[in-house]
Parts: structure tokens; sequence; C-alpha cells
């Protein structure tokens, strides 16, 4: 893992801001920085020191996990090892914090404990490191996103029709974890029939409807980071108003995922499959975003949606989803993982898409 350079970068961005330090407080942007994984941590990055504050119970972990940087074994709070470990800092340093991340009571506490230091909310500053992946994360990415399809395609294989979605969703994460993930990366989804038109629909004890769609939304965690991938699949033949609607949402999908590229900002990549759909008659059953990042975190920047600005960039990875929900009948979504790239989108996602019969 590269943190030091991720470290390195991370400076120069607080030298841009005429910041001297940061105090990361959010897990997933400390194991960005420095490798650690746990539950209680905190990290002070400048350009003379970079230090790692945990406790007791990763002594032995944070000092295999955490290379190139101090690691200081605190007690539980860990704010006052903090307060005590740069006390020794010349001057009043402006120190970064991360506002999205800090309730304003513990903003209130890191101000009282680190006394003499100013302190500078800021948002997005590690963020902006992690929008874009290196390949080494791409790689991660890739394996868990491999996973995923491996589950998927083990647990399909003896047929889902007649048994309860739960189950179907257990089984799942049973596959994901023995295929080598860590994890899901998130709650499966598994709705069928009617119930796949609610698209976070929680897995229930009612069994797989024959003859209908089922919309299957998975992922897996894999070296820290996640996969996200959504396959709808048929029971048998289907009506053909269910039969339309997934062929729809198919055609708009692989038209959005043929036309990622640097350049083009999220919402006109949300725009190409929603005027599709909605020429099709389905434009008010499509009511979510296209799409998002994914990396650490299973919804990261950018925001592929109607109000997305951010531009795509090279070595982004996001999800290309779009969904048609039809109350009382039944839903689709198709969700691909992808590489933004220069000569056009990796797809990562490689699970088949099987066309229904109507």
């Amino acid at each position: 893992m590269k943190t030091a350079a991720r470290r390195e970068r991370l400076v120069s961005a607080l030298a841009g801001r005429d910041l001297e330090a940061m105090l990361v407080t959010d897990l997933t942007n400390i194991r960005y920085l420095t490798g650690y994984v746990g539950s209680n941590a905190i990290a002070f990055i400048s350009a003379d020191l970079a230090v790692l504050f945990t406790d007791s119970r990763y002594a032995v972990s944070a000092r295999e996990q955490a290379t190139g940087i101090e690691v200081v074994i605190g007690r539980r709070d860990l704010l006052t090892d903090v307060s005590e470990a740069l006390a020794a800092l010349s001057g009043a340093p402006k120190v970064a914090v991360e506002s999205e991340h800090l309730t304003i009571a513990r903003h209130r506490r890191i101000a009282d404990a680190l006394d003499g230091v100013r302190l500078a909310p800021e948002a997005g500053l590690v963020e902006d490191l992690r929008v874009l992946k290196d390949e080494q994360e791409i790689a991660a990415i890739a394996r868990a996103a491999e996973v995923a399809d491996r589950a998927l395609a083990d647990v399909l294989a003896p047929g889902i029709a007649g048994r309860p979605e739960r189950d179907v969703a257990w089984d799942l994460e049973g596959a994901i974890r023995a295929h080598g993930a860590e994890g899901a990366s998130f709650d499966i989804i598994v709705a069928g029939g009617p119930r796949g038109a609610r698209p976070h629909a929680v897995p229930g004890a009612e069994p797989v409807p024959a003859d209908t769609l089922v919309v299957i939304d998975l992922g897996a965690v894999v070296d820290g980071y996640c996969s996200d991938m959504t396959r709808t699949v048929a029971t048998g033949e289907l009506p053909t108003a269910l039969a339309r609607a997934w062929r729809v949402c198919h055609d708009a999908q692989a038209e959005a995922v043929a036309a990622t590229r640097p350049g083009l900002r999220g919402d006109e990549l949300d725009r190409i499959a929603r005027d599709l759909i909605a020429a099709e008659g389905f434009g008010e059953a499509f009511g979510h975003g296209l799409g998002h990042g994914v990396g650490m975190d299973i919804h990261e920047r950018p925001g592929v949606r109607q109000e997305g600005r951010e531009v795509l960039k090279s070595g982004m990875v996001i999800t290309v989803e779009p969904g048609i929900y039809l109350e009382g009948v039944g839903g689709v979504r198709v969700e691909d993982l992808l590489v933004v790239r220069d000569d056009g989108p990796e797809v990562l996602s490689r699970h088949e898409k099987q066309q229904p019969s109507a």
C-alpha cells in the first residue's frame, strides 16, 4: 500500500490551503493514509510529523499495518494522548480537521484538548485524493468484483424460484466469503416479483415467485475495497410489461456504459440513460441516480446523478445502474462496476446478462 505517497499528496494539498497539518479522525481515511485497520484511531499528518494514535487492543496490528509512521499506543479515549504528543509543536499551528466526520461535541472536545492549536474545519481533503484510484486500488476492486461474479453464479446455478429471499441472500453472503472476501460490501438485496419495485428492498421470508423478475444487488470487500453489481434475473416466462422494462433498462445501461469517458460530467452521463428510458415511457419509473463512485466505501465520489457536476477523470471507479420500478408489478435494475479510462470504460462486472423470454 502506497501510504507514504498518499500522505505526501495530503501535505501538498494542505500547503495549498495554507494549513500546516491535519488531524484525521475518519477511520476509512485513516486506513487510506496509514494502512491501519481498526475501530479506534486518530492520525496526525504534517510535513515533519506523521503519527497514528490507537489503543492497546491494536498495539501489535497497528505496528504491522502502519509502516513508515510513528505509532503511539495510548488510552482508549486518545484525545489526551494526542494533546500531550502535540504540545511540543512550536507556535500556534493551524491544523485541519474533518468537518464532515466530526460531531459538534467531538470538535469541541478536540479544541479543548489541543489548547493553542488553531483548528480549521475542512471538507473533502482526503476524499479529493481517494477519488482517483491507483492501479493497486483498482486491482483490489477488480478482485472484489470477481468474487461477486463467482458468488452469484454459484447461487443461481441450482435455481432460486420457490426459495425465501433471505435464504438466497444468506447463501450469497456465504459464497462471497467462501471465495475469499472479507464480507459483503453492503446488505445484499434479493427482491422478487412486486417487491422488485422497491429499489432497496430488504430480503424477506417470501419465496421467490416463478415467471417474474428478481433484482439481486450484491458486492464484496477484498483488501478493504468494495465492489457493487446488480443483475435482474427471470424465473420463467415473463409478462409483457416486465419483459419490455427489462429490455429498455438493459439498453439504457449499455448506452451509458459505452458513453463513459473522461471529461463527461456525472449529470451528462445520467442523462444518456434517463432520456432513453423516458423516451420508452418509463421516465417516472426511474427515480434514483444513475450511479456513484466506489472504493474503500461503497458510496464515494463522484456522484453520477441529475445533480452531479463533477467531471469524470481517468482512474475513477463508478457504477452505472439505471432502474425501472413498476409498483405492484415488479422491477429491473442492471448495474456494472467500471473504471473510467482514456481509451474507453473498463468493465469489472463480468456476470452475464441473460435476455428473458416473454
